[in-house]
């Protein structure tokens, strides 16, 4: 079983459903939550889920989550970053018992993660920040976990990371590559740090792809944008599951035309740009791809307004009237 074998022992007067080798709480059962819960409960293990929707729930709350697992129990949160996630830590908090592990498995952002290791320690409850990569995919892929904790927390919950993440890469010999997929990045807060770097660099990567798109299909001498891009999945120095999406993407919708140009951000992206700032570190590719997105949510930048109007006034060139979308000269 793995680095805690026997650290979980049934609660008197309850017991592990028969077979499972250990006991997760799972709070958000949404798509990344569900998804999560299904593929611990496919290695063996029982999953006691929580979910504001009766629908998808095995109890219908949170005391009664913690009432359903034997001790020390591991309590995985799934919930939006942010206040959800605060308030949800802070119940758990209150209602679990010293020796049980909070897991929070969110977007948070990593100063978080350290305020509540804080008010969890003085109840002598274990703390684990953990960033989860895999999306939608990850039921059958395997997730990527970078974790942050004490190394007797993170063993308390080893069984249940190990059932999340991928399975090992072999190399050329067909020995299993260890490391890929899990890592316990360092003390609470490495954990949500290097996720927030790894999106970072997600930001990066996704900008990049979608302007060599735009490049591709500006021109008329490429007659298959969809196959050249298919073309780099294989034996190119560019190949990536992202370029695989958007293959995917581009099969689905050749052109693109059902989809709007307005690209959100889910914090992370800020949170790697401030990091960088702060620590001196040049990132001005991320940062670009951070501020392409801003862009993308004007449907009539200011800013080049005011570039236009600056053309105008020390060049003499045209500027493009808003209501006729048609050039005027100056008068």
């Amino acid at each position: 079983m793995g680095p805690c074998d026997g650290a979980f022992q049934p609660r008197p007067g309850r017991r592990v459903t028969e077979g499972a080798d250990v006991q997760l709480g799972l709070i958000g059962l949404g798509k990344m939550g569900g998804n999560m819960a299904e593929r611990v409960r496919r290695a063996g293990h029982e999953v006691v889920g929580y979910d504001r929707s009766p629908g998808k729930r095995d109890v219908d709350s949170l005391p009664a989550l913690v009432e359903a697992l034997s001790t020390p129990r591991v309590v995985w949160v799934m919930v939006p970053s942010g206040d959800p996630t605060r308030e949800t830590v802070k119940e758990l908090a209150g209602l679990l018992e010293p020796g049980d592990v909070i897991i929070d498995g969110g977007n948070s952002k990593y100063t978080d993660d350290q305020v509540h290791d804080v008010m969890c320690r003085e109840k002598s409850i274990g703390y684990i920040d953990a960033g989860v990569s895999g999306g939608v995919w990850g039921l059958e892929n395997g997730y990527a976990l970078m974790v942050g904790g004490t190394k007797e927390d993170v063993a308390k919950a080893q069984p249940i990371f190990d059932a999340l993440k991928p399975p090992a890469p072999h190399d050329e010999s067909g020995q299993a590559m260890p490391g890929a997929g899990f890592v316990h990045a360092g003390p609470v807060g490495a954990g949500h740090f290097s996720k927030m770097v790894h999106n970072g660099i997600e930001y990066a990567l996704m900008q990049a792809y979608g302007e060599g798109y735009e490049l591709l299909a500006a021109v008329d001498l490429v007659e298959d944008v969809p196959g050249v891009i298919a073309s780099w999945t294989q034996g190119t120095v560019i190949r990536s599951w992202l370029l695989d999406l958007l293959v995917r993407a581009l099969d689905e919708d050749p052109e693109l035309e059902g989809i709007s140009g307005y690209a959100e951000d889910s914090g992370e992206g800020r949170w790697t740009v401030e990091q960088a700032i702060e620590n001196a570190v040049p990132v001005p590719t991320i940062a670009a791809s951070l501020f392409a997105r801003f862009s993308s949510r004007q449907d009539d930048s200011p800013t080049m307004k005011a570039v236009a109007a600056l053309r105008n006034q020390f060049g003499g060139h045209a500027v493009r009237a808003v209501e006729t979308q048609e050039a005027e000269k100056p008068a």
